[in-house]
C-alpha cells in the first residue's frame, strides 16, 4: 500500500468485516473511501494501514493490534468492531471492558489525542436478507444495546461517535447495498459510511 512522503496524514482502520469490506474490492471499502475523499477536499491523506478480519470480535482486534504492534503517530484512527461479540451471544460487560481498552489504545496510537479517533457504530446485520428466518427484532435490540455502550464508552474518552446503523436498516431494501452474500454490504453502502464520516474528520485534520 503506498504510505509515500506524498500524503501529509496517516489513517489506522481498526475492526472486522465491516472495515475490511468483506465481498467488496480493497478501493470500495469505507475507510479507503473516506481517504479517497480527504484527498478531493485538500486533505491529503494516505490510504489506510488496515487491522481487521471477518469474524473478529473485540478479543480478537486487542490481540491483533498487540501482534501489529503499529507506532503510536497516526493522525487518524477509526474503530468499528463489536457485531461478532453480538452475533456469538458475549455479554455486553465483556464489550464494555475490551471496547473501552480498544478506545484507549486508539487513542495512544493517535499520537495521544482522543480528538484523532472516530468510532463507528455496529451496523444491523438482521436487516439483511441473510438474516431470514432470525429474530431480527432481537437482532436489533442486541445491537442497540451494544451500540449504546460504544456511544457512551466513546463520548465519556472524548471521542466521535458516528452512528451508521440507522443506514444499515433503511437503504437494504435496495439490493444494490448489500455484498454478493446478502449479509455484507457494497461498496456504495460503505460510501454512505465514508460521507457521514467525513465532515466529522474535516474538523480536525485540515
Amino acid at each position: 500500500m503506498d504510505t509515500s512522503k506524498n500524503y501529509k496524514y496517516t489513517y489506522l482502520a481498526l475492526g472486522d468485516s465491516y472495515t475490511i469490506g468483506q465481498g467488496v474490492a480493497e478501493q470500495d471499502q469505507w475507510g479507503v473511501q473516506l481517504a479517497d475523499l480527504l484527498r478531493q477536499n485538500g486533505i491529503a491523506v494516505a490510504p489506510p494501514v488496515t487491522i481487521a478480519l471477518t469474524g473478529w470480535t473485540t478479543s480478537d482486534l486487542i490481540k491483533a493490534v498487540a501482534d501489529a504492534k503499529p507506532k503510536p503517530e497516526f493522525d487518524l484512527v477509526s474503530l468499528l468492531i463489536g457485531v461478532n461479540n453480538q452475533y456469538r451471544g458475549q455479554s455486553i460487560q465483556t464489550y464494555r471492558t475490551e471496547f473501552r481498552q480498544l478506545l484507549q489504545t486508539s487513542v495512544t496510537l493517535g499520537r495521544n489525542n482522543p480528538k484523532h479517533v472516530i468510532v463507528l457504530s455496529i451496523p444491523d446485520w438482521g436487516a439483511t436478507p441473510a438474516a431470514q428466518g432470525q429474530d431480527r427484532e432481537q437482532i436489533a435490540r442486541d445491537i442497540d444495546a451494544f451500540n449504546a455502550v460504544a456511544k457512551e464508552e466513546s463520548e465519556m474518552a472524548g471521542i466521535q461517535f458516528i452512528n451508521i446503523t440507522p443506514l444499515t436498516r433503511t437503504l437494504v431494501s435496495d439490493q444494490s447495498y448489500l455484498a454478493s452474500d446478502r449479509l455484507h454490504y457494497s461498496g456504495k453502502m460503505h460510501r454512505e459510511w465514508a460521507l457521514l464520516a467525513l465532515p466529522e474528520v474535516q474538523k480536525f485534520l485540515k
